[in-house]
């Protein structure tokens, strides 16, 4: 056994305990059939990413997971690794190439990427280390990257099986288009800003009938250049008589025809809807029903492309004043009208996204949608809390197909290649030698690279050996067991998994999805650059230690809830290590301390169970016993908030509050014969708890453990197993009578302001032998916590003075004589003094709010608060007179 040092310090223990886990290898997992697998993958971080408190979060919980796991015998494989992050990778090169005054263009593409990966190698590994500086126990011997070559070979692979099936083809739908990065990019990076706007009202022609228009409203007049029809809700009584005619197209002045389609809301608006198929995802699928055709009047960089208008070359916004001048003009404008909406913008440059019809490359979706979807309704994939079905469900049947291309250099090239002698496109692994079409020779491999989501999409199963279905890691560590992931990207990333893994492998990716919510500011805001309230998790660590941040994002964390982040609660955690150092430090000490020259090695943990224990010991080991099974059930169900709850109540306030104040007379007694049989308890309890915290608090468990019981580590200790044997249901009720008895007495001195140095005489009464048995066996430990001279037990209050205070309890009364607590003519003394204070300010306050010139010149808040006091004083009054009726 080695000793603790005085003052727990996290920055001096954290490092090298990190270190010594590497380096004995105990996150490696390897294939071992004669042990269960648990395997979780950890969502991969970007390489361009900073550890944030959602990283904190996520990576947290998956940690407590894989110890727990590890500890009861799994063979645990946490799969690290981190995300190539197309977009936000290629942004942040970008910008340093344009800080050397280098264009990407002219660099050209395999420049570009040789310093792609230069950067990657130099700042790919960041967030690594800082989730090693949180005490990630991940295999980081297995750490993958979402472009390395075996992943690289599982996306190709997915692609042209897709491909050959038709579920992958490329065609002209509409996207979230970026003009500044000029991209088209996924839903999961389109922000939805709350912005000020317009509705700007126009009047179309009607053809034929003089002086009759029907009447549009819309947020972006600049489309109305690629609008191809009008539509309105068949059930619309207003405009059925018009169903079929032509309208004239202001400023294009070309004919368009009214429509009728139940897309429309007849109760919104005017009831008519321009539709502009290519600018719209709503209107491309009107204008895929009545065939209407689909004009692009945008370039990639939002300028209005060259039609035949005034407005070519135009900025969308420039065109968007032009284009209501001249509705103004000819008098179509009808009025404008403020309007706050919902805007989409790209997350990375903050530009608004702008809708493009483009051809892309696009996966179907209907027919895999259907067996993910079905993995939730049959319960075969549990999502964690049970609401984020309904969200999964919604997704799901809506679904649209999703558009894969990417129009970037960094990422999975698409492997896709042009015949450059007859346009045939083959999908291959590698560019084709001749052309299956025309046998031609050249090709031009496709300049698009894959959404980054299609290669995550992957991640369970490409991670550990697919495509080859043969490796051993394959075979054995899928299907992984759970996900633990934001709510925030249940759609973006979590449902992709399923449907991709049903799909490629026939299997769910994992049995359950664990979400957790958003870790938000003190003030319940989302924590961002432009607010400025973002708080770094490596400044957490640096200033409490990692365990601190750890417990602090655990306690009070229920699946799929936001948190709130507050400094306060950070130094309870740290306060709470500082209590189970110490309480550790104090058993260590004892133990240390032989009696009589004897050693402690009756006190040998995992030794006999001791046969003197007396009441105590059995009640704390009962305790004990409940709490392991207590908490192992939590965090089996992942209630593992509920299960740090447990464990933090239990430490604090049954072992070190009361557990170890009532054993220490035995400890410090060298006659007392259960002596020895404490110090097993004590150490017994403590470790058996330190098992239970480590999952939450790694470091400070691994140094009391190994400090007190000179094993290697507390990680390779086999989890805690409640025992039927260990229930003591009488103590636990014996001990439980004797701790309401103490905590009533001491609210009774609390409440006469009695010090604890103050002993006072106690008398236990009750008429039941049962209960006169508990307070006589556990008399030494009564009259300890209840700050008592003697403890008297009897069946009636013979003998006991009439002025004694009382403290009624279940089955018995406790007395202790009023002079025992108290001087009493010093404290009516006291009282008498405070009495004639307190009459003074009455008086002082009466006449004050009674002065009328007070009243009428004094502000109003003064006044309120004058009368506040006064109602203050006379209860404090009233309850000092009550005090001194009560002594005299």
């Amino acid at each position: 056994m080695s000793e603790l040092e005085k003052t727990y310090n996290p920055s001096e223990i954290e490092k090298r305990l990190y270190e010594k886990w590497v380096k004995n290898g105990y996150f490696h997992a390897e294939v071992d059939r004669s042990k269960k697998p648990f395997t979780i993958v950890m969502p991969p971080p970007n390489i361009t990413g900073q550890l944030h408190m959602g990283h904190a979060l996520d990576n947290t919980m998956q940690d407590i997971l894989i110890r727990m796991k590890r500890m009861q015998g799994y063979n645990a494989l946490w799969q690290p690794g981190t995300d190539h992050a197309a977009i936000a990778t290629e942004v942040k090169i970008t910008e340093a190439l344009k800080a050397q005054g280098i264009d990407k263009a002219d660099l050209g593409r395999e420049k570009f990427l040789e310093r792609a990966w230069e950067w990657k190698k130099e700042y790919g590994g960041r967030i690594i280390n800082q989730l090693k500086s949180l005490g990630s126990s991940a295999d980081w011997d297995r750490e993958r990257f979402t472009m390395d070559e075996g992943n690289n070979k599982a996306v190709n692979t997915v692609f042209k099986k897709l491909y050959d099936k038709g579920w992958i083809y490329k065609g002209s739908r509409i996207v979230n288009w970026c003009p500044v990065c000029q991209t088209s990019i996924s839903d999961a990076e389109v922000i939805h800003e709350e912005q000020q706007g317009n509705f700007w009202h126009i009047k179309y022609p009607v053809v034929g009938e003089e002086g009759r228009f029907v009447e549009i409203a819309t947020t972006r007049p600049e489309t109305m250049l690629g609008d191809t029809a009008v539509a309105v809700n068949p059930d619309d009584e207003r405009y059925k008589d018009i169903v079929g005619k032509m309208l004239i197209l202001p400023l294009v002045n070309k004919e368009i025809p009214v429509i009728a389609d139940s897309y429309v809301d007849k109760e919104f608006g005017t009831g008519c809807v321009k539709i502009t198929p290519a600018h719209d995802p709503n209107d491309f699928e009107v204008g895929k029903r009545h065939n209407l055709p689909e004009i692009n009047i945008m370039n990639d960089d939002a300028t209005i492309a060259n039609i035949g208008s005034k407005y070519d070359g135009m900025d969308r916004y420039e065109a968007r004043r032009a284009i209501v001048e001249d509705l103004d003009k000819l008098g179509l404008l009808v009025k404008i009208e403020p309007h706050t909406h919902q805007v989409g913008t790209h997350d990375r440059c903050k530009t608004t996204v702008e809708p493009l019809i483009k051809p892309q490359w696009f996966v179907k979706m209907e027919e895999m949608a259907r067996p993910a979807k079905e993995a939730v309704v049959s319960g075969k994939l549990r999502l964690v809390p049970e609401r984020m079905n309904k969200v999964y469900y919604n997704w799901l049947d809506n679904i649209r197909d999703w558009c894969i291309s990417r129009q970037l250099w960094w990422g999975h090239r698409i492997p896709a290649y042009y015949c450059q002698d007859c346009g045939e496109t083959v999908v291959d692994f590698e560019e084709p030698h001749v052309c299956p079409k025309c046998g031609g020779t050249h090709f031009k491999q496709d300049e698009d690279t894959l959404d980054t989501w299609f290669s995550s999409a992957l991640w369970p199963f490409s991670t550990v050996g697919w495509p080859d279905t043969d490796s051993e890691d394959f075979k054995y560590f899928f299907p992984t067991d759970v996900l633990v992931t934001g709510y925030d990207i249940i759609f973006f990333w979590v449902i992709r998994m399923v449907f991709s893994s049903i799909e490629q492998t026939g299997e769910l990716p994992f049995h359950t999805v664990l979400f957790h919510g958003l870790v938000r500011d003190d003030q319940g805001r989302k924590m961002s650059k432009s607010l400025g309230n973002g708080i770094d998790p490596l400044e957490v660590i640096e200033k409490y230690g990692a365990d601190a941040l750890r417990f602090t994002l655990i306690t009070g964390n229920a699946p799929g809830n936001d948190m709130r982040f507050y400094w306060e609660r950070v130094e309870a955690s740290r306060n709470f290590a500082n209590k189970i150092w110490n309480a550790s430090r104090f058993i260590m000490m004892n133990d240390a301390k032989k009696v009589d020259g004897n050693s402690n090695d009756a006190a040998k943990i995992g030794g006999a169970m001791p046969t003197n224990l007396t009441a105590v010991d059995r009640w704390i080991i009962s305790k004990m016993n409940t709490l392991v099974k207590d908490v192992t059930d939590n965090m089996e169900k992942y209630e593992l908030g509920i299960a740090a709850d447990k464990i933090y109540n239990f430490l604090w306030e049954e072992f070190c509050d009361w557990y170890i104040e009532m054993v220490k007379p035995r400890l410090w007694d060298e006659n007392d014969s259960t002596r020895t049989a404490a110090l097993y308890v004590l150490k017994t309890v403590l470790v058996n708890c330190m098992k239970l915290l480590h999952p939450y608090m790694p470091f400070v468990t691994e140094e009391i453990f190994c400090s007190i019981t000179g094993e290697e580590s507390i990680m390779i200790q086999p989890w805690p197993v409640p025992s039927d044997s260990l229930n003591f249901a009488v103590e636990e009720k014996e001990i439980d009578v004797i701790k309401e008895a103490v905590r009533g007495v001491r609210n009774i001195r609390t409440e006469m302001n009695v010090p604890p140095s103050r002993k006072a005489n106690v008398f236990v009464v009750s008429d039941k032998p049962a209960v006169r048995s508990i307070f006589e066996e556990s008399s030494n430990i009564f009259e300890k916590l209840a700050f008592s001279d003697k403890v008297t037990v009897q069946a009636d209050k013979e003998g006991i003075a009439d002025d004694a205070v009382s403290v009624v309890i279940h089955d018995a009364v406790i007395y202790i004589p009023l002079a025992e607590l108290v001087d009493i003519e010093k404290e009516l003394e006291r009282l008498n003094k405070e009495k004639a204070r307190l009459e003074g300010e009455i008086k002082r306050g009466e006449g004050m709010l009674a002065n009328e010139k007070f009243i009428a010149k004094a502000p109003v808040a003064k006044v309120e608060e004058e009368k506040a006091k006064l109602v203050k004083y006379k209860e404090t009054y009233e309850q000092v007179v009550e005090r001194i009726n009560a002594l005299r």
